[in-house]
């Protein structure tokens, strides 16, 4: 376009009144050309000079750069405090509240925060009662899809999550890593009032009503409490007169199991006599 000699500007401007930039590149583009008769230039010269002194785009800061691919380069976001990197700006601010412990959604019925605004939605549903996730085999419905994935595998029999130590299987994660404290001896819970220490917090909570003398599990037929639901569930045997733990030395039935292993004992120490 700037091989015209008899192009005004005033030409120019008619053509691209309406994008002022290009009207400024153009004006400098005149200016150029109209020195050129006096050089010498060519209009492939100032063509060519117009084209090297385009402004360089200014490239990210390197550290929030990374190639994927030849030829892609992909934006990332690195948290300050960690390093963790993030594709999304979004995914990074999630993950920094981690780190300022900020909970900026709360739930409007008992208080609770979170950090995210996904997990005040679930965690709305304890209080609305909502269970959108159902379970095709049984019709068990649940509130987190999750919950509903974990469930699923009680029909398939599948257990993902395997013990590196015994190869003993789990249908959760949470599970395994339970499992894991048999083999490393570790306690985390312990308890305030006396010291003792447990691998799993409910353990621990059981343990609490101890102290407390709180027993929440009432029989339906006689109102006696428990401190577990075991023990109510177990309780209630005794009056539905089911007795499903049986002696295979001498065919006596339990309702417990606890009972049965006691009379086990005895029952192998009368036939060694």
């Amino acid at each position: 376009m700037f091989g015209f000699p008899t192009a005004t500007l005033l030409d120019c401007h008619g053509r691209y009144a309406q994008n002022v930039a290009f009207f400024n590149v153009m004006t400098e583009a005149h200016h150029k050309y109209d020195h050129s008769e006096a050089t010498g230039s060519s209009s492939w010269d100032i063509q060519n000079s117009f084209r090297r002194e385009k402004p360089e785009q200014k490239s990210p800061d390197s550290k929030t750069l990374q190639e994927d691919s030849p030829g892609v380069r992909q934006r990332v976001y690195e948290c300050q405090e960690c390093g963790k990197s993030f594709r999304q700006k979004g995914s990074l601010t999630l993950h920094e509240r981690i780190h300022t412990g900020q909970k900026p959604f709360e739930c409007t019925h008992c208080g609770k925060s979170f950090r995210a605004k996904g997990n005040l939605v679930t965690h709305q549903r304890i209080h609305t009662g909502e269970k959108p996730y159902q379970c095709k085999e049984c019709g068990k419905s649940f509130s987190q899809r999750g919950s509903l994935a974990v469930h699923e595998r009680l029909h398939t029999g599948q257990k993902p999550y395997e013990c590196a130590i015994c190869q003993r299987s789990f249908r959760n994660q949470s599970n395994l890593a339970v499992h894991r404290r048999v083999h490393s001896g570790e306690k985390p819970y312990r308890c305030d009032q006396c010291g003792k220490a447990f691998s799993q917090k409910g353990s621990l909570i059981v343990h609490i009503r101890v102290h407390t003398g709180l027993k929440p599990y009432a029989c339906t037929q006689c109102r006696k409490s428990f401190h577990t639901r075991g023990n109510c569930i177990l309780h209630g045997k005794i009056h539905t007169g089911e007795t499903p733990y049986l002696c295979g030395q001498c065919g006596k039935s339990f309702t417990q199991r606890g009972s049965l292993a006691v009379h086990q004992r005895s029952c192998s120490q009368r036939l060694t006599l």
